[in-house]
């Protein structure tokens, strides 16, 4: 099973070696899909973690007993089809190429299963036509 969470570390936690404790402490593999840490600085990670779900589930409530905070990422990326003007600047920064054009109509296409909602999509677009559900 695979969960997509966002970790939130406190200041005097961004050194803990996490996806190692979680890969050896609860054979949980993390995919970091963004992270925003920096030495005595809350630390942002997103993360796509892997494994049994009762091995999800410890390794969860592991982090919340060691303070760090964990929100489950249910978001998505939407695309307004009737603003979007299918320049393909988007596709240029899609990691995964969930965002490309079709190089017969050049209209965009989005692969939603491809999608890890990086959102760097969405300060892309020059008209505003991506944005995240919250």
């Amino acid at each position: 099973m695979k969960k997509r969470v966002t970790l939130t570390f406190p200041r005097r936690m961004v050194q803990m070696p996490v996806t190692y404790r979680l890969a050896k402490d609860f054979n949980v593999a993390a995919n970091i899909i963004r992270a925003q840490v920096a030495p005595n600085q809350i630390g942002k990670v997103v993360v796509e973690l892997a494994g049994d779900i009762d091995q999800l589930d410890a390794a969860l409530d592991w982090l919340r007993s060691q303070d760090v905070g964990v929100s489950l990422a249910n978001r998505e990326i939407l695309i307004d089809e009737e603003s979007c003007v299918h320049c393909g600047l988007c596709t240029g920064v899609c990691p995964t190429e969930a965002l490309s054009l079709d190089p017969k109509t050049f209209m965009l296409n989005f692969t939603r299963s491809r999608c890890i909602v990086c959102e760097q999509c969405v300060p892309t677009c020059p008209v505003e036509a991506i944005s995240t559900n919250f």
